[in-house]
C-alpha cells in the first residue's frame, strides 16, 4: 500500500512518535511525505520514505497529484485545525481530493491509529480492487 504522510509544524513531533510506534506496519508499505516531515520521520525511524518538496514549496500539491492519479491508498495528515501557519500546506485541497477519490484520510492521531491498525488487519485490501 502507498501511504502519504503530511504534518503541520505543530504536529511534526506527534507524527514522528506515531511513526516510531507503528514502524513495523509502516515498513511493509511504500511511504510518501512532504519534504520536512519525511526527513524528520526518517531521522527517528530509519524508514525509507519518498520525500517530495517541503509543503510550503509545493510538496502538498505533489501529494495531491498522487491522490488525483489514484496512487495513494491512505493519507495521514496531522494538521493544526484551528491556527495553521500561512506557510503550511493547505489541508482543504488534500481533504477534498481524498473525499473525491475515496482515499481514507486521517487528520488526527485517533483516526490515524484506527487506519494503521485496519491496514495491519488487512481491512484495506479493498483498495487493491478499487485501483
Amino acid at each position: 500500500m502507498n501511504i502519504g504522510l503530511i504534518a503541520h509544524d505543530s504536529k511534526k513531533k506527534l507524527m514522528q512518535n506515531f511513526c516510531i510506534a507503528y514502524r513495523g506496519i509502516l515498513n511493509k508499505n511504500q511511504l510518501f511525505a512532504t519534504g520536512t516531515t519525511g526527513q524528520l520521520i526518517e531521522n527517528v525511524t530509519n524508514l525509507s520514505i519518498h520525500k517530495f518538496l517541503a509543503g510550503r514549496l509545493g510538496g502538498d500539491l505533489q501529494i495531491c497529484a498522487m491522490i488525483e492519479n489514484n496512487q495513494l491508498d491512505l493519507v495521514i495528515f496531522l494538521r493544526e485545525a484551528i491556527n495553521p501557519q500561512a506557510h503550511e500546506p493547505s489541508s482543504k485541497k488534500v481533504c477534498e481530493l481524498c473525499d473525491m477519490y475515496n482515499i481514507p484520510l486521517a487528520t488526527n492521531l485517533a483516526t490515524a491509529e484506527l487506519l494503521i491498525k485496519s491496514l495491519e488487519r488487512g481491512d484495506m485490501e479493498w483498495r487493491e480492487i478499487y485501483q
